[in-house]
């Protein structure tokens, strides 16, 4: 068995390189894989540095969520670790508010970079895990990052995959006919893009003259739970399905957080201004495999935690004793709210009729 993790391992890693793609891609889709020039950074120091230090933050909540799992004290994990070189820029980018005026995200369960980019405290996931009534998702009664706030437009996330793309439709469309400015978002895995929701995703946001104002994104990591990418997909790359649709495309390295922060302003400016849907691709990392159920051991995949620290390092953006201090608070404050939440109730059997509708209407189908 080990000899073949092994070898999907190795065949993960021979995904294709990031390069523009054909058709009519954005230009900012013209990255390479390979770690850029590490003196003149793109963006503000104040902007990078904040960026650095959400990345850092999500991380280190990850990595708590994990302790909390092989502790005893949580059922399962699935989480985001990899992804926060695309997670992060997304969340720091959104629109956040209550309502089609602003942003809709319609997420997976590998978004808790994201979260905590638009405010999220680690309680709150920390409360997620461990089951806690106190639980503002669910009333503890939903996986580990199995993210809902809607007074941020944060729509429940579903286990059933890939079901969010077709949700997305229906908050892009009261957008359009809303004539907002909001943009409904929709993440998913590429093993998410086999179901035949993301093909109704493509269909309905590109119908021409009720295009539908949707960025619908695919964080491919290389990985179908055990699978690997490379012997289930005949199209180059998933981006490339959107040219079918003549949508607007983009694949970039999801790895880099500047490229990422780059793209996904453009291609935000872009479905504001026209009300068009964009395919986005971003290659990301999975560092600590599918889940729980596959050891969430740490992996040798390229990390877009340590290839920023290495660029903003030589840059002079922060200092070795900066990201030391950064760690050692953000450890701290995970422990807390560790220990806090510890200490909270567990759900009572009365209340598993709650978060059933909105507004947390009781769904006691004996009631109606």
């Amino acid at each position: 068995m080990k000899s073949n993790q092994t070898s999907l391992r190795k065949r993960a890693r021979a995904l294709p390189k990031v390069a523009p793609a054909k058709g009519r891609s954005s230009r900012v889709a013209k990255g390479k894989m390979q770690t850029r020039s590490l003196a003149k950074l793109p963006l503000p120091k104040e902007l990078l540095r904040r960026m650095f230090s959400l990345m850092l933050k999500s991380r280190v909540l990850e990595e708590r969520l994990i302790k909390i799992y092989k502790a005893g004290e949580a059922f399962f994990w699935i989480g985001g670790p990899g992804e926060e070189g695309f997670g992060v820029p997304l969340g720091m980018l959104v629109q956040k508010g209550q309502g089609p005026d602003f942003d809709y995200l319609h997420l997976h369960y590998r978004s808790t970079p994201t979260l905590v980019a638009m405010g999220m405290k680690m309680e709150d996931a920390v409360r997620l895990i461990m089951n806690r009534a106190t639980d503002p998702c669910a009333g503890g009664r939903n996986f580990a990052n199995h993210y809902c706030f809607p007074e941020w437009n944060v729509v429940p996330v579903s286990s059933p995959i890939g079901v969010q793309y077709s949700m997305a439709l229906g908050t892009a469309h009261i957008q359009a006919k809303r004539k907002t400015t909001g943009v409904s978002v929709v993440t998913g895995g590429d093993a998410g893009t086999a179901a035949g929701d993301f093909a109704s995703a493509l269909v309905w946001s590109t119908r021409p003259g009720a295009e539908l104002p949707m960025l619908i994104t695919v964080q491919n990591n290389g990985w179908g739970i055990s699978t690997a990418y490379q012997g289930q997909h005949g199209e180059e790359r998933i981006a490339d399905r959107g040219r079918a649709f003549g949508m607007r495309t983009c694949y970039i390295n999801g790895n880099d957080p500047i490229e990422s922060y780059m793209a996904l302003s453009s291609e935000f400016e872009y479905i504001r201004k026209t009300r068009k849907p964009v395919l986005l691709e971003a290659r990301v990392s999975r560092l600590y495999g599918h889940s729980s159920a596959s050891g969430a051991n740490l992996l040798e995949e390229e990390d877009p935690l340590t290839l920023f620290a290495d660029r903003i390092l030589q840059a002079g953006v922060l200092t070795k004793s900066d990201i030391e201090k950064m760690r050692d608070d953000f450890q701290a404050e995970a422990l807390a709210a560790q220990e806090k939440v510890r200490g909270e109730p567990h759900p009572l059997r009365d209340s598993i009729w709650d978060h059933v509708y909105v507004g947390s209407d009781n769904g006691d189908w004996r009631k109606f």
